[in-house]
């Protein structure tokens, strides 16, 4: 029996040990940006592509109040509600004293300033493709935008998911860098791709997820039901998105459908980002969804 104990104890010494190991937070290394020269200028077009205002404004805000970022959005999911964090510039309740690296640590590691992990509600899964000069002309260009004093509120989350440190699990499980569309690209299709599997993070809402809220990839872009939500994301895989490239263009430009339907729910505030690109970005985005696999 005390032999039999004492495996029992070093079985789980040691799967504590693995478990430690593997759910740790993983920053980049501290020489990661160095080099890069911020250019706000880019920066902005970067936060139109990554769709900052969409969740970190306030959802009826208009015109120039899209730049104040005060957070407070809420996303209900079968793990909790996730609330949206003030990201403006202020220095105590938003990021105005974060540095580049702060911001490319939380971006493609989900990792905070703290060294704690965050939750996949914010779209590090598709950010950790995103380039680092991209995310230092973010920085950048955020630095630009009005503080807000707001706190953030505190998400909604139960046990056990209230368990940060379990995160490093997820990320081991489902933080994956690679490309999905791969193959003989266009360069207005690889910059089609980088805008909607990294900047846009569209795969996020139109992607299956599995029971941990992990995207199916091999399932991208079908669409899949509304987390904690009614009804479904729609699948925009040329299984069911018959439009032209043009059609495409038009929505992502104005919102309206071939059918004179327009874009609602929260759609209706990617488009408002997506208008904001370059022309020449819109249609690198309608190019790359004729080139994602049909999915059902």
């Amino acid at each position: 029996m005390r032999k039999l104990l004492t495996a029992l104890l070093v079985l789980a010494v040691l799967g504590l040990g693995v478990f430690w190991v593997v759910t740790r937070p993983r920053p980049l290394p501290a020489d990661a940006l160095a080099g890069l020269v911020p250019d706000p200028a880019h920066g902005e077009q970067v936060f139109w592509a990554g769709g900052c205002a969409a969740c970190h404004a306030d959802a009826e805000a208009t015109g120039d109040q899209k730049l104040i970022l005060t957070g407070g959005q809420r996303f209900p999911s079968p793990f909790g509600t996730f609330v949206a964090p003030n990201i403006s510039n202020d220095l105590v309740a938003g990021i105005g004293g974060w540095s580049d690296l702060d911001l490319a640590n939380a971006m493609t590691r989900g990792v905070s300033p703290k060294g704690a992990h965050y939750y996949p509600v914010f779209p590090y899964a598709s950010y950790a493709k995103a380039s680092l000069q991209d995310i230092v002309d973010l920085r950048a260009f955020l630095a630009t935008l009005p503080a807000d004093p707001t706190p953030s509120a505190a998400h909604e989350v139960g046990f056990p998911y209230n368990i940060r440190r379990s995160l490093g699990g997820w990320k081991y499980l489902f933080l994956d860098e690679n490309w999905v569309v791969t193959g003989d690209l266009t360069p207005a299709e690889e910059r089609g791709r980088y805008l909607a599997e990294a900047l846009g993070h569209c795969g996020e809402c139109h992607t299956p997820r599995n029971a941990l809220g992990g995207m199916e990839r091999v399932r991208w872009l079908a669409g899949g039901p509304v987390p904690g939500g009614k009804g479904n994301f729609p699948n925009i895989t040329p299984a069911k998105l018959t439009w032209s490239e043009a059609d495409i263009v038009e929505y992502l430009t104005s919102g309206f459908t071939p059918d004179f339907d327009s874009a609602g729910g929260h759609m209706a505030l990617v488009v408002e980002n997506t208008a904001n690109l370059p022309a020449e970005d819109r249609a690198a985005i309608a190019a790359y969804l004729k080139k994602v696999p049909p999915a059902e």
